[in-house]
């Protein structure tokens, strides 16, 4: 009876799992189909040279730490 529960719950996790997977990816999509279509001036529309609002620095690079070597 055990073994068919860990079965069960290993299915319903993974459904779960994938389920979200394609959640993500399709917003990654129309993010990205939306930023193409708009030529990026969208993502730049809040950003001014007073405003301090921008939804992202679009001088600063962004490095995590597995990018520098670091396990």
């Amino acid at each position: 009876l055990l073994s068919l529960l860990q079965k069960w719950a290993v299915v319903t996790l993974s459904a779960s799992s994938s389920l979200g997977c394609v959640c993500c990816l399709l917003a990654l999509a129309a993010s990205v189909g939306l930023t193409l279509g708009s030529e990026g001036r969208a993502l730049l529309a809040p950003c001014t040279h007073i405003a301090r609002d921008c939804p992202f620095d679009p001088t600063r690079v962004y490095v995590s730490p597995g990018g520098l070597g670091v396990p």
